[in-house]
């Protein structure tokens, strides 16, 4: 049987997963009692948000002949390091176009990505059936994006199962087979892999050259660990256990390695010694190193938590690789990891699964990114220089906004107050246009999705990446809760956004910090001056209660000696702050 290796790439919601399903149904790889909707989609967090979070591969089979592997990728820009991985696995990537919202900010860049592995591009126009859908400037645009003629553009509705078989006949007339390698000596890239208690690590793999069986010993090039094969096998799309995986096949191989950074994503498995002197093998070229964009330390709200939360953070970079971290510690908070993330999205899907896959609380402190401060990087309020600075840098990205004509004065006005850099508009069609801005990332991270979002009624859409840093007056922002500096709510701030960002974090601190026997004074600080100020006012109790009638000066005695008793709780008083305090401040 004929092999044919390919994914699925597009913006977010542009029909992916209705797309793979109807493939699923076509090829009769899941039966109709099994299916439902957004099938590949296997984690209950894709399901209530919507969107696909982790590649999914599965093996399917066509008229008899084909064996047709898909990767279904995700769409949003915090998992584009999904999709880099899944696109060095395949030879062909089918680019999908919603009718109603044509080519968005995301496509391009996945088109991109697709064009450096040399992929064979089949462009499909998805939701024909839509009253809003705009077919023919949806073609239009895709026709010019690629220099094709419109009859090459398949339109097909993905939820009415319309034109899809189609598709699947372009993916096997357009797309080449692998170069097949079966002499060759056995080589495997991982792509992906995933944590089992029983079988240990499971790589995810696109097989180069040679054959596996699984009574063979095997070993990770670069981890330089040998292992014996508990089980191999096809995604259909569960586990599906055999006895051989050969060349231009996907499908996954369980190590029994218990230790989850052992293996890497990007790797090369070749053949261990067993059957004689070691094979001089090359290794396969692996993946470029994500760079993390964002940063959050994560405490458990137990303390004693601590190595738990380590183990489920090591069990999730096995199938995120995107994700680091590393210890770090604060007096109020105890032992935590300070973890980078493609974004602010990347690092809300990691804290709900660490909270619902491994049953942990958690501290969150609020995103921030990395700055370059006297050329040492500096990833946090902590790392600040005691005896300051001369010379601050901050992260810049370029910024695409796709949007119609008509929402383009309120999108520039919204990008008014970014400190951003206007570049450029370039028309894709008469009627949508592409803004380029050069952005801070801080200005990013804090909703500007959201924004774009409700700016352009859901219409526009955004991408950016990383450009390089540019010189800006950046002070570190201390808070003081009565007197006494609270180092998880130290800020790095921009100068000239320190008052309002200071006033900010004090207001919010007063709402949700407890009301002590004393007042407290919270304060934000710069360099020891006071740039903002709250007052928590002491919980009062009514002294004078029980005392009526005779004279006032029995009731002034009484609230005289409780001043004076609640100034002795303020000189030696401490303010213990409690972990739901943190989250809601963080959230600010």
């Amino acid at each position: 049987m004929e092999i044919r290796n390919f994914c699925i790439i597009s913006h977010i919601n542009h029909g992916k997963s209705t797309l793979a399903d109807r493939f699923l149904e076509l090829t009769g790889a899941v039966s109709s009692r099994k299916m439902r909707p957004q099938f590949l989609d296997m984690m209950d967090l894709e399901r209530e948000k919507g969107i696909t979070i982790k590649m999914q591969p599965v093996r399917m089979e066509y008229d008899s002949k084909y064996i047709l592997n898909l990767v279904d990728t995700p769409g949003h820009v915090d998992f584009s390091y999904e999709v880099s991985r899944s696109l060095a696995a395949v030879e062909g990537a089918i680019l999908l176009v919603d009718a109603a919202q044509g080519i968005e900010a995301q496509t391009l860049a996945n088109l991109e990505l697709a064009r450096e592995q040399n992929l064979v591009i089949i462009p499909v126009i998805n939701k024909i059936d839509l009253p809003q859908a705009n077919v023919k400037q949806t073609v239009d645009e895709i026709a010019k994006l690629l220099g094709i003629k419109d009859e090459e553009i398949i339109k097909i509705s993905a939820k009415n199962g319309t034109n899809v078989e189609q598709v699947l006949k372009a993916v096997i007339k357009k797309i080449p087979g692998p170069d097949i390698k079966k002499e060759e000596s056995f080589r495997a890239l991982i792509f992906d892999s995933t944590y089992d208690s029983y079988k240990g690590v499971i790589a995810y793999v696109r097989i180069v050259d040679g054959e596996v069986e699984k009574t063979d010993k095997i070993k990770l090039l670069a981890a330089k660990t040998s292992a014996d094969i508990k089980e191999l096998g096809f995604f259909t799309p569960e586990f599906s256990a055999q006895n051989k995986l050969s060349a231009g096949e996907i499908g996954y191989i369980a190590t029994g390695i218990k230790e989850p950074e052992k293996v890497k994503v990007g790797d090369t498995i070749m053949m261990s010694n067993t059957k004689g002197q070691m094979l001089n093998v090359k290794p396969l070229s692996g993946y470029k190193e994500p760079k993390p964009m964002v940063y959050a330390s994560l405490y458990p709200e137990n303390p004693d938590n601590f190595d738990l939360l380590k183990e489920a953070l090591s069990k999730l970079k096995l199938n995120d690789p995107s994700l680091v971290f590393e210890p770090e510690t604060k007096e109020s908070l105890g032992r935590g990891l300070r973890c980078g993330f493609l974004g602010t999205l990347h690092a809300e899907i990691v804290s709900e699964r660490i909270r619902r896959e491994f049953g942990l609380d958690l501290i969150i402190s609020s995103p921030s990114v990395v700055y370059k401060v006297d050329n040492q990087f500096v990833y946090s309020a902590g790392d600040w220089p005691k005896t300051g600075c001369d010379k601050s840098e901050e992260p810049w990205v370029e910024l695409e906004i796709i949007t119609p004509a008509r929402y383009m004065g309120k999108i520039i006005e919204l990008l008014k107050n970014l400190r951003g850099i206007y570049i450029k508009t370039d028309y894709i069609s008469s009627d949508r246009a592409v803004l380029v801005y050069e952005v801070p990332l801080r200005e990013i991270i804090v909703n500007l999705y959201d924004n774009i979002k409700g700016a352009s009624q859901g219409y526009a859409s955004m991408n950016y990446k990383f450009w390089g840093y540019r010189e800006v007056n950046l002070v570190k922002m201390d808070i003081l809760v009565a007197g006494e500096k609270e180092p998880a709510f130290s800020k790095i701030v921009p100068e000239e956004k320190a008052f309002a960002e200071g006033k900010v974090l004090v207001k919010k601190l007063k709402e949700t910090l407890p009301a002590q026997q004393f007042s407290v004074a919270l304060q934000a600080v710069i360099g020891g001056k006071i740039i903002a100020r709250e007052t928590l006012k002491a919980r009062r109790k009514d002294v004078t209660g029980y005392l009526y009638g005779g004279d006032y000066s029995r009731k002034r005695k009484l609230l005289e000696k409780q001043k004076k008793g609640k100034k002795k709780l303020k000189e030696k008083g401490k303010v213990r702050i409690p972990s739901k305090v943190f989250l809601e401040v963080f959230k600010t």
